[in-house]
């Protein structure tokens, strides 16, 4: 057995078990706490809206459990069992096995399969879990149109993408790597720049939010805190679920709020100004460029990785190829980093905790925080978002603080 193989399986040992024994802490922790609401939301979260928190969140941590295990099993089929071999050999009986041609099918092959695997999760998360406790109100037809959709935009830009990226692998010469550094960077940008106006319109309907007391809320908001978009926007989100949220999104002239119906519904207009607060607090302190930055700098020093690792015979005989080949080796690459960059995710979860403490400390300074708590109570019970998750599960994966301790600094910021 070859000394990468070996590092391959230990990594992919060390790193299903902690997923699996993370989700084990988290759905017992969660579950031993089921009967008693916290002290700091007694009053305002009730026992039943608490067991039904704790109960959602046990079912979607055990399919997501679920889920590690067969993606484990499709890992192994696709390496070390022979199945990306075996993909690019059927190709190769069609097409030109040295071609672009070839490369891409080899990638859509490989897309489409794990596609695939993750339906039945994706039908039973939407159709189970999501209807169970009340928040699914998408139809089959409409799951089946969203996903239709999805593949039509991959083929549409994706394939486009991939043959650039192959293309520069074959003929930048050593430091092809940097060249798609270089395209990988702009496809997201104009992804971002596109998004908002192109592509998300093909999913939900966006309405211009009516004159009235929350847009004379909100554009008093925006010009206490400099900033200027496009538009305020009310989404139909309700369409396909009953959460509720808020976001801004778009750089430059692009940029726009959008508002889920669910929320306004739900919240109170100091409570739906004061979370708008805290959205505008990320683009103040420029949240999404700092996290921009760091994934831009952690893609190049990837792909310098590949780049010097494509060369090396022993990466692909080590993980079941026989046959190396550009496309071969980027499939390869995806596949196997997250064993390796697995542990380096606590480190994620404590930015992006860090940026949401900030941008609640800039909206209880240009709102009321007391109203942003209230909000957040609010979105927790109507989210059924649990109040006691296990702390190093929280540590682990959690992009938000624990409400716990969220609501306290709110609370404290406002006395």
């Amino acid at each position: 057995m070859h000394w990468f193989t070996v590092v391959f399986l230990v990594a992919l040992v060390l790193t299903t078990s902690t997923r699996l024994w993370l989700a084990r802490r988290h759905g017992r922790h969660v579950a031993a706490r089921r009967n008693a609401v916290p002290a700091e939301f007694v009053g305002q979260i009730s026992l039943e809206a608490h067991r039904k928190a704790a109960d959602y969140t046990t079912a979607k941590t055990w399919l997501g459990a679920l889920e590690t295990l067969v993606s484990v099993v499709v890992l192994l089929g696709f390496t070390l069992g022979g199945g990306l071999q075996f993909v690019a050999d059927a190709w190769g009986r069609i097409l030109d096995s040295g071609g672009y041609a070839h490369g891409m099918a080899v990638i859509a092959t490989i897309v489409l399969v794990s596609g695939l695997v993750e339906l039945p999760f994706n039908l039973y998360r939407t159709f189970a879990i999501e209807a169970r406790f009340g928040f699914n109100r998408m139809s089959l037809k409409l799951f089946l149109l969203d996903l239709a959709k999805l593949i039509a935009i991959g083929s549409l830009v994706g394939l486009p993408f991939v043959f650039c990226i192959l293309w520069l692998m074959a003929k930048m010469g050593e430091l092809w790597w940097l060249y798609v550094w270089f395209a990988w960077a702009a496809f997201n940008m104009v992804v971002l720049i596109a998004y908002p106006v192109l592509i998300a319109p093909l999913f939900n309907k966006f309405s211009p939010l009516e004159n009235g007391d929350l847009r004379s809320r909100i554009e008093g908001l925006l010009a206490k805190c400099g900033f200027r978009s496009r538009g305020l926007f009310v989404m139909d989100s309700s369409r396909r679920s009953s959460h509720g949220n808020a976001y801004f999104t778009g750089f430059g002239a692009a940029k726009r709020i959008v508002l889920f119906d669910t929320l306004i519904s739900r919240l109170a207009l100091p409570e739906v100004e004061a979370v708008l607060a805290h959205e505008l607090g990320h683009f103040s302190r420029r949240h999404v460029w700092k996290r921009m930055m760091l994934l831009f700098g952690a893609s190049l020093a990837l792909l310098w990785t590949l780049g010097w690792l494509i060369d090396q015979d022993w990466f692909y005989a080590s993980l079941g190829v026989r046959t190396p080949s550009t496309a071969v080796a980027l499939i390869l690459f995806i596949m196997v980093t997250p064993l390796i960059t697995f542990f380096v995710q606590p480190l994620v979860s404590l930015y992006s905790r860090l940026h949401e403490f900030e941008a609640d400390a800039y909206a209880a300074r240009h709102a009321d925080a007391h109203s942003l708590a209230q909000a957040l109570v609010k979105l927790y019970r109507d989210n059924a978002s649990t109040l006691t998750p296990d702390p190093l599960h929280s540590a682990f994966y959690d992009s938000h603080p624990p409400a716990v301790l969220r609501i306290a600094r709110l609370e404290a910021q406002h006395r």
